[in-house]
């Protein structure tokens, strides 16, 4: 017979892709190899791609802050200057006809109120002086001073040549003027110099004596670097942006930098450079808003660039906000070679023991070939060598059962650190996210608090000019009352007409001047009685109830006081009502009541505040109280209802709002009595 080679191929012999050693090789280490590093870069690749993403929308986002601040810029000069048209002061020295005294008034109002040039334009030339006759002629076609002219104040941003400004001085054409810098990726030009100013053109109309005149004032942005520092301070506050990265702000003349924060060396701005050639075309020619990445005079930045528009609708520069990209890309950078070396060490690290494992599978399976082999040479008392009964396989499913029992146990520990950490991880997040809204808020809550501040003082003013005349009445009624001596009864009922509306004027000044400066009339906590504060209130709005033919109900019940500084119970009540009055437009009724009512078995005050106005939604009612919502768009601060609930709430009461869309709104609030107040 023939011999049957076919089981005796030695093990040497055998393919050895076909070997249980490089199968089981494989199998430990193609997942750590391959499909875990394409994991990894796919992963990678999204995130790389989200971060963009990030990054652009946050530049979105501090480009429509700078917007809203150069907004204000042009609402805040067109109040001034309205103002001003409107005062008293001015009406009486227009009314003068003095034309000496008229261009020294206006020339200390400009400096005032910070304009680089301020004017009359009278087409008559009655109250004029010869200045504001050649401005008027020069620039009575500007679109500003036309709608004032026709009794509408506006206000634009305007491009001046030099000779424009040559009319005011010669101060302006050389703050105006910018020498042209050679910059990387601009469009050519053959231009040196840039002598023309962007303006914020501002004009109010006024009437003296049946004839319509304008009062025209402007601010120059070329190199107002105070303007451009203000939007960049508001846009990237402290620790902003990450470490190494700095924020930027620019207003462009066409694309000519007039105002930067830009660096061109270290201490010196990057005035007169211009803007690449790409974004010139995106944002000037065509129209549209840049958010991407820009090449800045000597680096790149996550940039945001839109046109802004003259009087004409011509597009005549844009504004800018952006940050350096180079930290950004730098941690992209480190965070894909941190990726990547952590990859590199798993591997090392896992890759010898998923060798170990393969060993302990194919080498008893090695052993066993290795002594059938001997077996068939004819030793027969060769042996595997393994003291146990079972077969490998047993073990090994033993073994390997027992290994998953390990891992199982030591993943779900694992887990629960990872799931206790995340929970740790998390609070930590929202915890710092509500510390930043509430420094955010209390910033923003500052700069209000500035702004009513500069109010006060300017009311107080007011208050005072008001006094002098009404001084000034009271001693000549006195002369005229010694004067007619025996005939003064056949006019005493007009003399105490006066002595009462003298009265009543004083009375309001006191009110003025007792809100503008709560320092000197409330330094400190004092019991008040709430129906009192309200007729206070009512009287330093009812010019506000006269406009709109507004009814008040009163219903005073309560009989308690409460402990709280006036002021600032004051200042709750006053925008409480104010936010009624808005809401009622055509008019309407507000009710103001007051009651004894208990909470917890603390005996309070309770004030309600009602009107009969528009209502509110459910979505709008829900975010009253937040800092800086509001729904009277431009008009508002948004901060109103926020400072109020936080003053009511720091002296142990309750505010709370119900209200009806086409109904009405019902503020309540509720106090506790002074002698119940915590200590």
């Amino acid at each position: 017979m023939c011999k049957d080679t076919t089981t005796s191929i030695e093990p040497s012999k055998r393919s050895w892709i076909s070997s249980v050693r490089f199968r089981l090789l494989v199998i430990a280490i193609l997942p750590m190899l391959v499909v875990m590093p394409l994991l990894l870069g796919s992963t990678f690749t999204q995130w790389s791609v989200k971060f963009d993403d990030l990054l652009i929308a946050k530049v979105n986002g501090e480009l429509t802050i700078a917007h809203q601040y150069f907004a204000n810029i042009l609402e805040t000069s067109e109040d001034k200057v309205q103002a001003l048209g409107n005062s008293v002061a001015f009406a009486k020295v227009v009314n003068g006809r003095n034309k000496i005294e008229i261009a020294e008034y206006l020339d200390e109002r400009r400096r005032y109120l910070g304009l680089d040039f301020l004017y009359l334009a009278d087409a008559s030339g009655n109250y004029t002086t010869s200045n504001d006759d050649r401005y008027y002629a020069y620039f009575k076609n500007w679109a500003v001073v036309k709608s004032a002219m026709e009794g509408k104040a506006r206000t634009e941003i305007d491009l001046f040549s030099g000779q424009d400004l040559a009319l005011f001085s010669q101060g302006l054409v050389q703050q105006a003027l910018i020498d042209l810098v050679p910059t990387e990726a601009a469009v050519p030009t053959d231009k040196t110099q840039e002598s023309r100013g962007m303006i914020v053109h501002t004009a109010a109309p006024f009437e003296v004596d049946g004839i319509k005149a304008a009062l025209v004032g402007g601010i120059l942005l070329n190199r107002n670097l105070d303007f451009i520092d203000t939007i960049n301070d508001l846009v990237y506050p402290a620790a902003s942006l990450t470490d190494g990265s700095r924020g930027t702000a620019t207003l462009f003349l066409e694309d000519v930098r007039i105002s930067t924060n830009v660096r061109l060396f270290e201490n010196v701005r990057a005035l007169g450079t211009r803007v690449s050639a790409i974004v010139r075309s995106t944002v000037l020619d065509q129209g549209q808003v840049w958010l991407d990445r820009a090449f800045v005079v000597n680096d790149w930045y996550i940039s945001a660039y839109e046109p802004i528009i003259d009087s004409t609708g011509t597009r005549i520069g844009m504004l800018y906000v952006g940050f350096l990209d180079t930290p950004y890309r730098t941690a992209k950078t480190r965070t894909l070679w941190a990726t990547i070396l952590a990859l590199l060490a798993a591997v090392a690290l896992s890759v010898p023991i998923f060798l170990r494992w393969a060993r302990g599978i194919f080498r008893p399976l090695e052993g066993m070939l290795k002594t059938i082999s001997k077996v068939e040479e004819g030793d027969m008392g060769a042996r595997t060598g393994w003291t146990r009964t079972d077969d490998e396989i047993g073990q090994v499913a033993s073994h390997f059962d027992g290994l998953l029992g390990q891992i199982q146990e030591r993943d779900r520990r694992l887990r629960g650190l990872a799931a206790e950490l995340n929970d740790r991880v998390e609070e930590r997040t929202r915890e710092l996210s509500d510390a930043n809204k509430r420094l955010e808020a209390t910033t923003k809550q500052l700069v209000v608090s500035e702004k009513l501040a500069a109010i006060g003082e300017i009311t107080a003013g007011i208050a005072h000019e008001i006094n002098n005349p009404m001084a000034v009445i009271l001693g000549n009624v006195d002369v005229i009352r010694q004067e007619l001596s025996g005939h003064i009864d056949e006019v005493e009922t007009e003399f105490r007409l006066i002595d009462e509306q003298v009265h009543s004027v004083n009375v309001l000044v006191s009110k003025l001047l007792q809100f503008a400066r709560p320092d000197e009339y409330s330094d400190f906590i004092e019991l008040q009685i709430p129906d009192e504060i309200l007729t206070d209130c009512l009287v330093l709005v009812q010019h506000l109830m006269t406009k709109v033919r507004i009814e008040v109900e009163r219903n005073q019940n309560a009989d308690g006081a409460i402990a709280m500084n006036r002021t600032e119970l004051q200042q709750v009540f006053i925008n409480l009502i104010v936010n009624a009055i808005h809401a009622m437009p055509e008019g309407g009724v507000l009710r103001l009541s007051t009651g004894n009512k208990s909470i917890d078995d603390v005996m309070g005050v309770a004030v309600c505040i009602e009107d009969t106005g528009k209502g509110m939604s459910k979505e709008t009612l829900d975010k009253i109280f937040d800092p800086f919502f509001t729904t009277k768009q431009r008009e508002g601060t948004g901060l109103g209802l926020s400072i109020s609930q936080t003053i009511i709430t720091r002296y142990g009461g309750e505010i709370s709002v119900a209200s009806t869309e086409g109904v009405g709104t019902k503020f309540s609030i509720w106090l506790p009595i002074g002698e119940d107040l915590p200590t």
